[in-house]
């Protein structure tokens, strides 16, 4: 089924499962970059640092500005200031500081790699985001992306959220019905490519 065909309202749980997460893990594989998609919780942070500490990337990008919080530090530099505190060295940290969006993310960041690798240099980025977002981060990187660039999909290790237990919290349950009509929404209005799902 493509994700354009989906109602989300009539999908049960192990339908979203399927729809969010689905497929998606940590191949192991190594890359140029890890790109940390915007976020203020310490999750992403965590994951990019034990990212960068074996070894499988030798640069960090963080993408987030400061438009979706009341805070006027870009998400970005929150998390920069975390990265920085786990003994991540500054010159390896790349930031993106504009971006309110996870289209804007992307978008966004290409200049970024661009200035620091030339795009047609890179290979593979090791993307890290909260384990329901990742579907539409590699949805949008394989929209706006140069299509020669591939993906190792890392999720964060958050508690709650994950593919096993994302319903038995209320906020993570009502984030994950959120993405899934998220998705489908972008999906359908031209925004993100459409993809075969097995639902």
């Amino acid at each position: 089924m493509r994700i354009s065909e989906i109602d989300p309202d009539a999908l049960n749980i192990e339908q979203l499962t399927k729809l969010l997460f689905g497929g998606i893990r940590d191949d192991g594989k190594s890359g140029d970059c890890i790109f940390v998609f915007g976020g203020k919780t310490p999750h992403r942070v965590l994951k990019a640092a034990q990212l960068y500490k074996h070894d499988r990337a030798p640069y960090i990008l963080l993408s987030g500005g400061s438009g979706r919080w009341d805070h006027p530090k870009p998400e970005a530099l929150w998390m920069k200031e975390h990265l920085l505190a786990l003994s991540i060295p500054n010159d390896r940290i790349l930031l993106e500081c504009e971006a309110a969006n996870t289209t804007e993310n992307v978008i966004g960041s290409m200049m970024v790699l661009q200035k620091k690798f030339s795009l047609h240099r890179l290979k593979r980025l090791l993307v890290v985001s909260s384990p329901y977002h990742m579907r539409r981060c590699a949805l949008t990187l394989k929209t706006y992306m140069p299509n020669w660039i591939e993906y190792t999909l890392c999720p964060d290790h958050r508690p709650y959220g994950q593919s096993y237990n994302w319903w038995k919290a209320e906020k993570e349950r009502n984030q994950v019905i959120s993405e899934a009509k998220a998705l489908v929404t972008y999906v359908r209005e031209g925004i993100l490519m459409d993809w075969d799902i097995e639902l």
